[in-house]
């Protein structure tokens, strides 16, 4: 089972497995090692990088979900004897590979957060007929992009990780799927789920894990950012405002995801006030336990809610599926009003944050960005001169791979920056630029 688990794909036969550490912390090691682990300081969580020392960005958002993950999965081995018997290797939940799968999560998102996605998914769709994801970007990186020594390509992770991270185990260029893995890398993932006899379309317990893991953190701490942004203003008049509840409703509606929640069996909106009526209450009591300290009361706020999915996690069987399921649960089953409840604070966070017409506009301005970073750098003949060196002799050693065409590779190159330095190399190419040409990139 171990070696099954502990199996690296990429990796030479040659190669001999660590006596002194396991292999899941040298996975651990790799991925905080990466340039691209380092690169998420650079980039958007819900405010643009570098907005203020205080909001999360895509370094410390991975961060929160990889401790939130790993206490859990402690309990979860603690709590539920059949992990012990090993039974299956897509039926075990390892700390490390929980914590290795969030610190991962997020490595394919592009500058200026899911705004950069869609132009990108939507210049290559349109021009070249291929699609970007963020997910499928993941395992693009992980697995062919991003080097270490002794490795031709990629951070040659174990089994058990790459199938951690992988939460949507389905091939992207299927007709309408919408999030995946591209070709290349699925050939690999499909082999290693094969050979653990993953039934179709479902994912192990530990991908389970770091995605719900994710929506708590997304639904707790991009609050505490809004509220200490003032965008989420903590009165009555915010809270009962109705065309704020008449978009989160909108947004549910309009949610492809919509069917897991089972949004049929409640009145949605009546549903969405007693979420907002109760959540500034309970502020509102804590509020006055903490002295009518704000910054306290953020942080109290934010630790309670994490307490309370975080403690509700646990597995229970997924008869449709004849697999395990990881889901809050309550008195032996799925507790969807709790789980409807999570998604209404993630939809507040969306609504209220994303949808800004402040953030819109530096949006906008985010996708004006990319689009003239691509239309610069798509004519090979043209933008070749203007990309670093070495990602044209990374191009050019391995132009003979069917799935690094020259418009996928000016998508990974975009994909990799940060805000800043997309900022910085469209100011080269577009603004007047005082500065020394020896400025390192």
């Amino acid at each position: 089972m171990n070696n099954i688990r502990k199996y690296r794909p990429g990796e030479a036969a040659s190669s001999k497995w660590s006596e002194e550490r396991d292999e899941f912390e040298r996975d651990y090691a790799r991925l905080i090692q990466s340039p691209t682990f380092r690169r998420l300081q650079g980039k958007s969580q819900v405010f643009g990088a570098g907005s203020g020392d205080y909001y999360r960005t895509r370094l410390t958002h991975s961060l929160e979900v990889a401790q939130i993950a790993r206490e859990v999965a402690k309990r979860l081995e603690r709590t539920n004897p059949f992990l012990s018997k090993r039974e299956h290797p897509g039926l075990i939940i390892d700390p490390t590979v929980v914590e290795c799968a969030s610190i991962a999560h997020d490595f394919g998102h592009p500058p200026f957060g899911h705004k950069g996605e869609e132009v990108l998914n939507h210049i290559l769709m349109r021009d070249h007929g291929l699609k970007y994801e963020g997910n499928a970007q993941n395992f693009r990186i992980l697995m062919f992009l991003e080097k270490r020594a002794g490795s031709e390509s990629g951070l040659d992770l174990t089994a058990a990780v790459l199938l951690g991270i992988n939460k949507y185990p389905f091939l992207i260029e299927e007709e309408g799927r919408l999030k995946g893995v591209y070709g290349a890398e699925w050939d690999v993932i499909q082999e290693l789920r094969d050979i653990w006899k993953m039934p179709e379309g479902c994912s192990t317990l530990e991908a389970q894990l770091m995605d719900l893991c994710d929506d708590i953190a997304y639904s707790t701490h991009d609050i505490e950012d809004g509220i200490r942004a003032g965008k989420i203003q903590m009165n009555a008049t915010f809270f009962e405002d109705q065309r704020l509840i008449r978009h989160l409703v909108m947004e549910i509606l309009n949610d492809p995801n919509q069917h897991k929640f089972g949004w049929e069996q409640v009145d949605i909106e009546q549903m969405v006030r007693r979420v907002l009526h109760d959540y500034l209450e309970q502020w509102e009591l804590i509020f006055a336990e903490c002295n009518r300290e704000e910054s306290r009361t953020r942080r109290e706020m934010k630790a309670r809610w994490v307490s309370s999915f975080a403690s509700r996690l646990d597995i229970i069987d997924d008869t449709d599926r004849g697999w395990k399921k990881v889901a809050l649960v309550k008195d032996g089953a799925e507790d969807m009003d709790l789980l409807r409840t999570m998604e209404i604070l993630k939809k507040l966070a969306w609504v209220t944050l994303i949808k800004d017409f402040r953030v819109l506009r530096l949006q906008k301005r985010s996708e004006i960005i990319v689009e003239r970073l691509w239309d610069s750098f798509i004519e090979k003949d043209k933008g070749q001169w203007i990309i670093p060196p070495d990602w044209i002799d990374s191009y050019e050693r391995r132009s003979s791979n069917s799935h690094w065409s020259w418009p996928r590779f000016v998508a990974d190159y975009i994909s990799g920056m940060t805000d800043a330095y997309a900022e910085k190399v469209y100011a080269e190419l577009f603004a007047s630029k005082s500065g020394s040409i020896y400025e390192m990139d």
